[in-house]
């Protein structure tokens, strides 16, 4: 059986975490309060299909270290970016 690591953050616990963005990252926009208010998670439905995959562990342990659900995480990820570069049919 696996550790269990995941646990409960206050936001006083959050703002005091160390900040871990790579130090190459680019600066994105600003999406303002009001996006924020109205965002929402969207994940997608629908018969999946079961298959194996090789990802690198990093990537793994990062999503797996996000708690419960993290395929239909990744999952939501790789359609974001399917919906983002598909051609219109």
């Amino acid at each position: 059986m696996t550790e269990k690591r995941i646990t409960k953050k206050s936001t006083t616990d959050l703002l005091e975490m160390e900040d871990r963005t790579r130090g190459d990252a680019p600066e994105g926009p600003s999406l303002g309060p009001a996006f924020w208010k109205q965002a929402r998670v969207v994940l997608p439905e629908g018969p999946k299909k079961q298959l194996t995959v090789r990802l690198d562990a990093d990537v793994v342990a990062w999503f797996k270290a996000q708690g419960k659900g993290y395929q239909t995480r990744m999952n939501a990820v790789l359609r974001s970016f399917y919906e983002a570069h598909r051609k219109p049919q």
